[in-house]
């Protein structure tokens, strides 16, 4: 088996015209990091840090400036095709199509693949049943809760089998204790799938709570500070993680308000 990571950015700048014309803005800064195969890496840091440009180029929605992105060895915008089926993704709001029962929102994505109509309602139904939504299959989005739409969201990323599961805030709009919930719902999920996720967020507990590993970015998107959350990383040791955190982010703040 290779040992290759199965995500890699290799100093990747990604920079924007501004609206005005005059010159570009930098959103990603030089940005270098690996993850392994069957890892949860959580991205955490501020509104504006950069986070979503980063998840965009794992995505394939954009290009990079310079540098590479590369994901199981392929380049997600150059070779967008190739990752048809390979990526699910969560975003913060469950997107679901209102006109489609939650039975024909989680077939969705097997429909895209062409996967046969039995074989896709029975995987469908399969994952609704494992995220606690059986006797809910033919309820419309507007009769779910916000909860439950998101779960319906989740089952639909993970009905594909993809190898990489892309999250971007997808709780910040629950409740804490539904959130809550959803996090330990969707950390087991990814672990017993084998699959590989990156969890961008702006909470500190979320991503303490997500993640095997926490990258910290100061903007332009860059890493300030890494942190693995294994079996020493509690009690004490995730007090200090969190005090360094917020040491991070404190410091982030005083830089954005200096002169410049």
């Amino acid at each position: 088996m290779s040992n290759a990571p199965f995500i890699r950015f290799q100093n990747v700048v990604k920079e924007f015209s501004r609206p005005d014309g005059r010159g570009t803005f930098l959103a990603v800064d030089r940005l270098s990091f690996e993850i392994a195969k069957g890892e949860i890496v959580a991205v955490l840091g501020k509104t504006g840090c950069g986070k979503s440009t980063m998840f965009n180029l794992l995505a394939g929605l954009i290009e990079p400036t310079s540098g590479k992105v590369e994901v199981t060895g392929h380049q997600p915008f150059s070779e967008f095709e190739f990752f048809r089926g390979k990526i699910g993704i969560v975003f913060q709001n469950d997107r679901l199509m209102p006109w489609r029962t939650a039975l024909e929102n989680v077939r969705l994505g097997l429909q895209i693949l062409n996967i046969d109509a039995k074989e896709s309602e029975a995987v469908a139904r399969r994952w609704l049943d494992r995220l606690g939504l059986t006797g809910h299959e033919n309820d419309y989005p507007h009769a779910l809760s916000g909860g439950m739409r998101q779960r319906v969201s989740i089952a639909r990323a993970f009905a594909v089998e993809p190898d990489i599961l892309l999250c971007d805030e997808p709780f910040s709009s629950l409740d804490e204790m539904t959130a809550r919930d959803l996090r330990a719902e969707f950390v087991r999920l990814v672990k017993q799938a084998g699959k590989t996720a990156v969890f961008i967020t702006h909470h500190m507990n979320e991503a303490m709570d997500v993640g095997d590993r926490i990258l910290v970015f100061h903007r332009p998107a860059r890493i300030a500070y890494e942190a693995r959350m294994d079996a020493g990383s509690k009690g004490a040791g995730r007090q200090t993680i969190q005090d360094e955190i917020i040491k991070v982010l404190s410091l982030e703040a005083k830089d954005a308000g200096a002169p410049a």
